[in-house]
């Protein structure tokens, strides 16, 4: 990727298998990819490649004919920009390889002070959190709908043709368009093509629709605390008298480097109800979640713990993951 246009080329980096259906000026039409945090192949097919070059053959056509606008490139950005992967690579003789790229972006907008952890961390965000199941095969035919797509109107069948007026034809394009909307956003626009017509849907993000599972994602930005937790119901705060806005959450796993480096003494059980005092966050439901966003690698923060009926105040080391070659 030395001489790559990275920023042209752009791309969540954790995706195991990306194509990018371009012509000879470097006009991309379309792009073929995507995962979730369950496998790198769950929106992958032959079937549904097939659909994505048939599409890009059209669209070329349509390109050659002046049909079909060209968009405007995006700024250049080329590896050398950043300093970070400079040390990395070219001034180790190394080449640039595509898993080192997003990983010291990030590290390099943490130095700057440019780290969004809402975009930059949480990428990708999952459409089945909108209700919203593919017949993969089909490409971006609906399978299925609940929940907030649902209730907007999104139906079996239907074909999404669209996200907030920008056209997509694979999942490739709907996962990347889907990515770039704000974090604050509260609803999206998504158009179908429902037995031929094209129909415009408002659906509403729910909670935290930005959130994805990162334990895949491996990134050196995220600071790690070696436990994972499920947020307490509404029932369980009021049964330990915590406040029914906080994020209270029970330990549900611990790991072994934990144990290993006794960065804590955190126990399945657990109930965390305070991170350095502070018990409520509007963005968060878990005390996990709340440290990954909040806090930065290798800090030191001190839990509010509820063990056996009896509150104690713990200490934990959060860390940074040595990255990988």
């Amino acid at each position: 990727m030395d001489q790559v246009d990275i920023g042209l080329f752009d791309y969540d980096r954790n995706n195991t298998l990306y194509f990018f259906i371009l012509n000879a000026d470097e006009q991309i039409y379309s792009r073929y990819g995507g995962r979730d945090s369950k496998s790198p192949d769950t929106y992958l097919s032959l079937a549904s490649l097939e659909i994505a070059l048939k599409n890009g053959l059209d669209l070329h056509r349509r390109s050659q004919q002046g049909e079909l606008k060209a968009p405007e490139r995006p700024k250049p950005l080329f590896p050398r920009e950043i300093p970070l992967l400079v040390e990395r690579t070219f001034a180790r003789n190394a080449c640039v390889e595509c898993h080192l790229i997003g990983d010291f972006q990030n590290l390099q907008r943490e130095r700057d002070g440019k780290l969004d952890k809402l975009t930059h961390l949480y990428r990708s965000p999952d459409i089945k959190t909108l209700g919203i199941q593919l017949d993969v095969p089909q490409g971006l035919v609906v399978k299925e709908t609940q929940g907030a797509a649902q209730t907007a109107g999104i139906k079996p069948l239907d074909r999404i043709v669209a996200l907030n007026s920008t056209a997509v034809w694979t999942f490739g394009d709907l996962q990347y368009q889907y990515d770039k909307v704000d974090r604050r956003a509260e609803r999206i626009r998504i158009t179908v093509d429902r037995n031929s017509e094209p129909v415009e849907l408002t659906v509403d993000l729910p909670v935290r629709w930005w959130w994805t599972d990162l334990r895949f994602r491996q990134s050196s930005v995220e600071p790690r605390p070696y436990f994972e937790d499920r947020p307490l119901t509404e029932q369980e705060k009021r049964t330990h008298r915590l406040k029914p806005e906080g994020f209270a959450s029970e330990v549900k796993y611990v790991g072994d480097f934990a144990k290993l480096m006794m960065s804590h003494d955190l126990k399945i059980g657990d109930i965390i109800f305070a991170v350095d005092g502070v018990e409520t966050d509007e963005l968060v439901n878990s005390a996990e979640m709340f440290i990954k966003l909040r806090r930065s690698p290798e800090q030191k923060v001190a839990l509010s713990v509820i063990r056996d009926g009896k509150r104690m105040e713990m200490p934990l080391k959060t860390f940074r993951m040595s990255f990988r070659k």
